[in-house]
C-alpha cells in the first residue's frame, strides 16, 4: 500500500494538485485546433443528443465511447451491468440506446477500482480502418533534462508491455526545448517507424512537430497518442489521445484548466484542495493529519510498522490555521472507516498552538467520538500542550513518535 501511495504522491507538492487530465473529446478538440488530424468526433451529454449527433454525422459507420478518465474503457463494465465503454454502432437509434446505458452510470475498469467513475458524456467518432497502428508520446524526461518524442511501431496496445517484452521497439528522440523537432528529425523518426508511402511519412513528421508545439504552448506534461493510425487510404490520424498538464501553469492556461471535470475525482480530495490541503484517500482505518509531505510518509511508515493501516495522506502544510485544521477534521471524519486519528506535527514554520486550537475547536464543534492521538513538537509546543490539558477533552498526547503511533493502532483494535 505504501508503494501505491508513494506512486500517487509522485506528482504532489504542498499547495499543488496532481497533473490535470482531460476527456478524450476535449483532447481531440485541442488536437484539431492545432491542425493535427483525427477522425471526426463529436461529444454528446444525453441519449437524445447522441441520437441527433449520429443522425447528422454524415455516416452511420460510428464508434461510441464513454467519456471517463480511466484506461481500459473498452473492457470495463457499467454499474448497471452494461458491458464495455467502447462500441461500434450503425444507426442513430443504436447511438441513443447505448448512450442511455452509459450516461449517468459508473464505468468500472482496472484503473478506477471497484467504485468506478461516473460517465457524464459520450463521444461519437467516425470509424476509420487502420492498416497499421503506432504509438506516439511527447513527455518530459528528467534523465535527459529535456522533452522527448517516444514512438513505437507497436501501437494500439499497452506500451508498458511492449517496453518490457521488446525494449528495442521503443524509439526515444530528444527535443530541443526552444526550437522543437526539426523537419529532418521528424522525418527520420517517421522513416524508422516504417510508414508505407512518402506522403504518410510527411504527414507523420508534421504531426510529430505539431504535437510538440502543442505540448509547449499548453504547458503539457504529457501528450500520448495511442494509436496513431495509417489508414488504408494512406492518411495518418490520431485515433485516441491522452493529455496531462502542469498545474503550476494554471495561471496562464485558464482555458485548459476550465476543462477540469471534478466528477472524475474523489470528492474528499476535491474538497481538501479547495481548502489548500494536500489529501489522498487510502484504504486503511487510521486518519492521519501532519504538516509536511516527508513527515506524512514517515507517519504512515511507522503506523504500518506497528501493524496499523493509514486511511489517508493529509498534509496541512506550513500555513495552517485553526479553521484549516477543523476542515481537515471534517474531511477525515467523512470517511466512516476511520477508527482513530493520529495528529503528528513538527512545529517549525507551523505553530503547534495553532494546531492545538484547531484540534480543540474541531473536537467540540464536530462532537468527535473517534479517539484522537496527538504528537506535537517544536514552535509553541509547551503552549499547545497546555491548551490540550486545559481543554478537559479525551486527547491522548505523546512526545515520542513510536509511542504515539502504537497508541493510534491500539485504539483501532480496541474499537
Amino acid at each position: 500500500m505504501l508503494r501505491l501511495v508513494r506512486s500517487r504522491l509522485a506528482n504532489v507538492a504542498p499547495g499543488q494538485r496532481r497533473y490535470l487530465s482531460i476527456h478524450e473529446y476535449q483532447s481531440v478538440q485541442l488536437l484539431n485546433a492545432a491542425g493535427i488530424p483525427t477522425p471526426k468526433s463529436i461529444p454528446a451529454k444525453s441519449p437524445e443528443e447522441a441520437y441527433d449527433v449520429a443522425k447528422n454525422f454524415g455516416t452511420n459507420r460510428l464508434v461510441i465511447k464513454a467519456q471517463v478518465l480511466a484506461g481500459g474503457r473498452g473492457k470495463g463494465k457499467f454499474d448497471n451491468g452494461f458491458q464495455g465503454g467502447v462500441h461500434v454502432i450503425d444507426s442513430p437509434e443504436q447511438a441513443k440506446e447505448y448512450a442511455a446505458k452509459m450516461i449517468g452510470h459508473k464505468l468500472i475498469t482496472k484503473q478506477t477500482g471497484a467504485g468506478g467513475r461516473i460517465c457524464n458524456a459520450v463521444m461519437l467518432a467516425e470509424r476509420r480502418d487502420p492498416s497499421h497502428e503506432y504509438y506516439v508520446a511527447i513527455l518530459n524526461d528528467r534523465a535527459r533534462q529535456s522533452p522527448v518524442l517516444v514512438v513505437s511501431s507497436q501501437g494500439g496496445m499497452n506500451i508498458e508491455e511492449v517496453a518490457a517484452k521488446d525494449p528495442e521497439a521503443i524509439i526515444t528522440t530528444t527535443i530541443d526545448f526552444d526550437n522543437g523537432l526539426s523537419s529532418t528529425q521528424a522525418l527520420e523518426v517517421a522513416n524508422k517507424l516504417g510508414f508505407k508511402t512518402e506522403g504518410a511519412k510527411s504527414e507523420a513528421a508534421q504531426i510529430f512537430q505539431n504535437l510538440y508545439k502543442l505540448f509547449k504552448e499548453k504547458d503539457a506534461t504529457q501528450i500520448e497518442i495511442n494509436p496513431l493510425a495509417e489508414t488504408a487510404e494512406g492518411q495518418v490520424l490520431c485515433m485516441d489521445a491522452k493529455f496531462g498538464f502542469d498545474d503550476n501553469a494554471s495561471f496562464r492556461q485558464e482555458a485548459v484548466f476550465n476543462l477540469r471535470d471534478v466528477s472524475q475525482e474523489d470528492p474528499a480530495e476535491v474538497e481538501a484542495q479547495a481548502a489548500n490541503l494536500n489529501f489522498i484517500k487510502l484504504d486503511g482505518n487510521i486518519g492521519c493529519l501532519v504538516n509536511g509531505a516527508g513527515l506524512a510518509m514517515a507517519t504512515m511508515d511507522v503506523l504500518k510498522l506497528h501493524g496499523g493501516d493509514p486511511a489517508n495522506f493529509l498534509d496541512v502544510g506550513g500555513g495552517a490555521t485553526p479553521e484549516t485544521v477543523k476542515k481537515a477534521f471534517e474531511i477525515l471524519l467523512a470517511d466512516k472507516g476511520v477508527k482513530s486519528i493520529f495528529i503528528n506535527i513538527f512545529g517549525g514554520i507551523m505553530r503547534c498552538d495553532y494546531i492545538a486550537e484547531g484540534v480543540i475547536k474541531a473536537t467540540k464543534e464536530l462532537a468527535l467520538t473517534v479517539p484522537l492521538v496527538v504528537r506535537l513538537q517544536g514552535t509553541k509546543e509547551k503552549e499547545a500542550k497546555e491548551l490540550i490539558r486545559q481543554s478537559g477533552l479525551k486527547i491522548f498526547a505523546f512526545d515520542g513518535l513510536d509511542e504515539a503511533a502504537s497508541k493510534a493502532v491500539d485504539l483501532v483494535h480496541a474499537s
